[in-house]
């Protein structure tokens, strides 16, 4: 893994750039890399743990922006991820972390137009989970 020795500024550079990516409809895997980057890294958990949840919680608010300001088609009123996400409301969005699924409920909220802020908090503590078992994973016992 001699293409993983980065130093730990450039390492955290790379995922928060990655972790928000992934939080677009790129295919990116952001939690491989905050593995790996622990590997290497394990004294900058805290640190890695804050920026992937920051930069996926930003992507998946550049998706809420996207659905907000998409046309209003009718032909969008059938799609899956409404009724979770008019069930559940913004809570909906602690899954925003799931791959494919995760993207089209951050763009359906914005569509559906829920609020901004209890959409940025769910997608917050559902990201920040889902890294903090990646990272509980991957560091050594």
């Amino acid at each position: 893994m001699e293409w993983l020795n980065v130093t730990a500024e450039q390492g955290l550079a790379g995922l928060v750039l990655a972790s928000f990516l992934a939080s677009t409809v790129l295919p990116v895997s952001s939690e491989a890399l905050l593995w790996a980057f622990l590997s290497q890294h394990p004294e900058q958990v805290s640190s890695a743990l804050l920026l992937a949840t920051l930069g996926n919680t930003a992507g998946g608010m550049v998706s809420w922006a996207c659905g907000r300001y998409m046309p209003r088609w009718r032909r969008l009123e059938t799609l899956p991820y409404k009724a979770p996400l008019e069930r559940w409301g913004s809570a909906a969005l602690l899954l925003s972390w799931v791959p494919l699924v995760g993207d089209a409920l951050c763009v359906g909220a914005g569509w559906l137009r829920l609020h901004w802020l209890p959409c940025a908090v769910f997608m917050l503590l559902g990201k920040a989970a889902r890294y903090w078992l990646i990272a509980q994973a991957a560091l050594p016992a």
